[in-house]
């Protein structure tokens, strides 16, 4: 039967679209740094010709050079000052470039320009990078998908998919959306998920996400999640959320711009006048020395210092693997004393895994695991599902006719194969006097290590004792470590017993646990920490952790966690990866010391260069140099972290 193809209806209109040169999309990309160059260029023109060239032609290339280098500051300024009603740093520059212009100072106020726009430009190359995450996630997201509908395959957009669709991806393609496997097997390349490189193998009922690749076999997937609302689109949320929201440093300093900017023209306009009967300097002196006070007293390098250095803190950690939802979390992040943690999901795998088999010296080995799997895979409960994957792993074949299979709510199941009676689940279920003397006892030196013991039972003789344990995950033991070296207290909150909660917590060597808390003792547990530690982390990945998460002072959600859990956290570690944590708390003290080394050298700059202005020491070039040459090296100092700490 043939195949129909349909096509989105502005697919012809895309084919219409004219090519724009590469060079000009790159000189539009780049406009404000091209025109400060440009007008750089007008200024050096400028000043080869004064010698030579009359005033006629030198001025105009001056003015030129302050409408094409001021333009995009002076507007950016204006329009701020009139939706903000406050005055800014950008309607300073401005000010002192033509009050330089009116006492002659072509040249300087012209400079003053050229390097406020390209320490403009600077920064707002800065900020493109730190976002250019986001440009590069929104690209891996496919537009089209080719969606099946009975015999009938269409191409439609990704965003008119919906809940229940089934699409079909080939070989090579990215995963259009979010969704389970119900045809086919494959390998997937989650690398944009996890940032593991190393692919992921996929079968019947595994689920796949929007943006990861599928390397080799066809699939037909069913979609779980409206494309909206995908994995994929909630880290591209996160990062951009991030982005846009202040940090307390960066919102006091905005604050603090306004009113420093009114001080600054207040004293200008003084230093108009008072010095000449003051002091007795001439007129010209006086509103030159005032000119150069409006360039020096500037605040750019003051207000450029944390901005640049926050956004590019965020976009580190998002190639890490670490999402922030906002400045304010990662500068929160180095005050952290203590962090909570819980225990499934987040320490230890989730998973349920078999750690130690125990079998009656008269029973063959193959032959009974073949009988346990085969009633086990019958069962949907955690702990069977543990049994057959480790008797599968042993290479077992499991191929016993069940009969009469009956599971025992709360106990565990009984079953017939052959002619023998079968009895698998807990002591209790099995009977206690035979599993107490099952080899000695070894179930009571098991279940203190915190593990689970399940009993097997043939014609109700004790024969296989399994001992199962949620597994603590490699990367924990490492973290924990590296979080105590940074001198935070580590403590573990569960809602598990007593027993296994005191042997994770042993195994993790952690500093101090909680168990048997349900949802609303981990929040009063965490409050208490808080009276001891004052600022206290939070990590958990369940629906039954988001009211702590909500309550720490910073709640720290795993990537596979629940939505629930990854809207209520803060920061968000997308691969599962508890040392992340200790990166992301070193990011956030490095952060913080380039943001104090910045304010210290930014005031220090001004002051220094208040003070020999008021001395008659500097002139207007060197107080344009020394001003925007600051602006410019904290921008600098800040993009160090768009590499790496």
């Amino acid at each position: 039967m043939g195949i129909e193809l349909s096509y989105p209806a502005n697919e012809k209109q895309d084919s219409k679209h004219s090519i724009t040169p590469k060079w000009m999309l790159s000189i539009y990309k780049h406009i404000e740094l091209a025109a400060a160059i440009f007008s750089g260029v007008l200024i050096l023109i400028a000043w080869i010709s004064e010698s030579f060239v009359a005033d006629s032609i030198t001025i105009p290339l001056y003015i030129s050079a302050f409408i094409i280098g001021g333009f995009a500051k002076a507007k950016e300024g204006i329009e701020e000052t009139i939706e903000n009603k406050d005055l800014n740093v950008e309607l300073l520059m401005i000010i002192a470039a033509i009050g330089s212009a009116i006492i002659g100072y072509w040249m300087e106020g012209a400079i003053l320009i050229f390097i406020f726009a390209l320490s403009g430009a600077l920064e707002t190359y800065t900020m493109n990078k730190s976002k250019k995450e986001i440009s590069a996630l929104m690209d891996l997201q496919p537009e089209e998908a080719l969606r099946i509908t009975g015999n009938k395959e269409e191409v439609v957009a990704v965003s008119s998919l919906e809940l229940g669709d089934e699409i079909l991806v080939k070989a090579g393609e990215r995963v259009p959306a979010d969704g389970k496997i119900i045809k086919g097997q494959t390998a997937i390349d989650e690398a944009t998920i996890t940032g593991e490189s190393m692919p992921v193998d996929k079968e019947l009922g595994d689920q796949v996400f929007a943006g990861t690749v599928n390397l080799s076999g066809t699939l037909v997937v069913e979609l779980t999640k409206s494309p909206s609302e995908s994995l994929f689109q909630k880290i591209i949320h996160l990062v951009q959320s991030a982005k846009s929201e202040r940090s307390p440093s960066q919102l006091f300093i905005e604050r603090f711009e306004g009113a420093y900017v009114k001080i600054v023209l207040a004293s200008a306009t003084l230093m108009m006048v008072l010095p000449h009967y003051l002091l007795g300097w001439s007129w010209q002196d006086t509103f030159y020395r005032a000119m150069i006070f409006l360039v020096v007293a500037s605040p750019c390098a003051l207000v450029a210092s944390i901005m640049p250095v926050t956004l590019s803190a965020i976009s580190n950690g998002a190639r890490k693997g670490i999402l922030f939802k906002g400045g304010v979390h990662l500068e929160n992040l180095s005050n952290i004393k203590a962090i909570a943690l819980d225990k499934t999901g987040t320490l230890t795998n989730g998973k349920p895994q078999v750690t130690d088999l125990y079998l009656d010296t008269d029973v063959s080995e193959k032959e009974i695991l073949n009988v346990i799997g085969s009633i086990e895979r019958e069962s949907t409960h955690p702990l069977a599902e543990a049994v057959v994957r480790y008797v599968c792993g042993e290479d077992i074949l499991i191929d016993a006719e069940v009969k009469n299979m009956t599971n025992v709510s709360g106990n565990g199941v009984h079953a017939t194969v052959g002619e023998d009676r079968w009895k698998i689940g807990k002591p209790e279920f099995i009977g206690i006097n035979e599993t107490n003397k099952f080899q000695n006892g070894i179930s009571h030196k098991l279940a203190q290590e915190g593990k689970t013991i399940v009993f097997v039972s043939k014609n109700d003789k004790v024969v296989a004792l399994f001992a199962l344990k949620d597994t603590v995950r490699d990367i924990a033991k490492k973290a924990i470590t590296i979080l105590q070296r940074e001198g935070i207290k580590t403590v573990m909150i569960t809602g598990d017993n007593e027993t296994t909660a005191k042997a994770i917590a042993e195994e993790c060597d952690i500093d101090e646990y909680y168990a048997n808390c349900l949802p609303e003792e981990k929040v009063d547990r965490l409050k208490t920490l808080q009276q001891k530690y004052e600022s206290v982390a939070m990590t958990g990945d369940g629906i039954n952790d988001a009211p702590a998460l909500a309550t720490a002072n910073l709640g720290i959600a795993m990537g596979e966690g629940t939505d629930v859990a990854l809207e209520t956290a803060d920061v968000v570690l997308m691969k599962n990866d508890l040392s992340k944590i200790a990166y992301a708390i070193s990011l956030s003290k490095k952060m913080n010391r380039i943001i104090k080394q910045n304010i210290v050298f930014s005031i220090s700059v001004i002051a220094l260069l208040l003070l020999s202005n008021f001395l008659q020491a500097l002139n207007l070039p060197l107080g344009v140099i020394g001003h925007e040459g600051s602006t410019i090296l904290v921008i600098l100092n800040g993009v160090r972290l768009l590499k790496g700490q």
